[in-house]
């Protein structure tokens, strides 16, 4: 799995013209799964974005977790983190796991996600065409692979 989190000050997600989602001070996590992925992965993952320690506190260093803060989290899928584009010009998503791998994955993460943070979990909709409205604080923004680390 591959987070791509970013710490915001505001964020919506909208399927059409609806507004599905919205976050005030929070995290932003565009949320990839790759096709050897597994329960292990989102656990690791969904520890390390509870405990993360990237927001300011009083004397301005990046010392506080979203827990820390009362903020909340809004979760995306984006099957593209797992692009490759080392041939030709057209991405290859062929390490990006398959629906019916991924949504019982993605459900798995969001639901534990929402158990161990304590924070207020919104989403996106999997597989959805979504139009992604943010205000990057900061800017802050790391990227995790639950395999690589």
């Amino acid at each position: 799995m591959r987070v791509v989190i970013q710490r915001v000050s505001s964020a919506q997600v909208y399927i059409d013209t609806f507004l599905k989602s919205e976050i005030e001070k929070g995290l932003l996590v565009f949320l990839g799964i790759e096709n050897i992925d597994s329960e292990a992965d989102a656990d690791y993952l969904v520890h390390k974005i509870s405990t993360l320690r990237i927001f300011s506190d009083v004397q301005g260093l990046m010392n506080l977790s979203v827990r820390d803060i009362s903020g909340s989290i809004l979760v995306v899928s984006q099957f593209t983190l797992f692009a490759d584009t080392k041939k030709g010009n057209r991405p290859s998503f062929l390490r990006a796991a398959r629906p019916e791998q991924a949504i019982p994955l993605y459900t798995y993460f969001i639901d534990k996600l929402r158990n161990i943070s304590g924070c207020n979990i919104l989403t996106g909709e999997f597989g959805a065409d979504m139009k992604v409205h943010l205000l990057n604080d900061g800017p802050v923004t790391i990227i995790i692979d639950s395999i690589k680390t």
